[in-house]
């Protein structure tokens, strides 16, 4: 087979089917030889015979030609997954690459578009508590909002919330407590 032609989609999914299906019918020619090998066997006796000797013969022979039967059909699934990976791993990477840049880029200018939405809200938020916090100039006739009365709590036991004389004495300097603990 031309090399050429085995590395397309194409001659490799040929490869595959040719592959698989000589394999799939020489597995099954096997276990047929299997089987009518077992029966002649199993109805030779040779001199000197137990009971059941024959067959336990036949069965062993049998057995390696179902290994091998087995054997094939597993190099039958093997061309499978050859042409599986070939086509995931080779062929349609370019493609699937594309994919997830196209992804990529398009996560970005929704990131992207989101930052500007929050840049513009934060700039409306910041623009209205400076209009409250400094009024607009050109109003400044107008008399600005009463403040609030202070509120004043009224406590049944004043002297449960009185302070000791010891915390109304003032606080050492700062340099003076380091100078005295060095």
């Amino acid at each position: 087979m031309d090399m050429t032609e085995l590395m397309t989609k194409k001659g490799m999914s040929g490869f595959k089917d040719e592959q698989r299906d000589t394999f799939v019918n020489d597995a099954t020619e096997l276990r047929q030889m299997g089987r009518i090998i077992y029966a002649r066997i199993a109805q030779t006796e040779i001199d000197g015979d137990k009971p059941w000797s024959a067959k336990r013969r036949a069965a062993q022979v049998r057995g390696r030609f179902n290994r091998v039967a087995k054997l094939l059909e597993k190099a039958a699934a093997e061309v499978e997954a050859i042409d599986a990976t070939y086509n995931r791993r080779v062929l349609e990477l370019p493609e699937r690459r594309a994919k997830a840049l196209d992804q990529k880029q398009k996560r970005r200018e929704a990131r992207a578009l989101t930052r500007q939405k929050a840049q513009a809200l934060t700039q409306r938020s910041l623009t209205e508590s400076a209009q409250h916090l400094a009024p607009d100039p050109r109003i400044a006739g107008q008399q600005p909002p009463a403040a609030a009365p202070p509120v004043v709590y009224n406590s049944p036991h004043p002297q449960a919330y009185a302070t000791s004389q010891a915390n109304t004495t003032p606080l050492p300097d700062f340099g003076t407590v380091f100078e005295e603990t060095g």
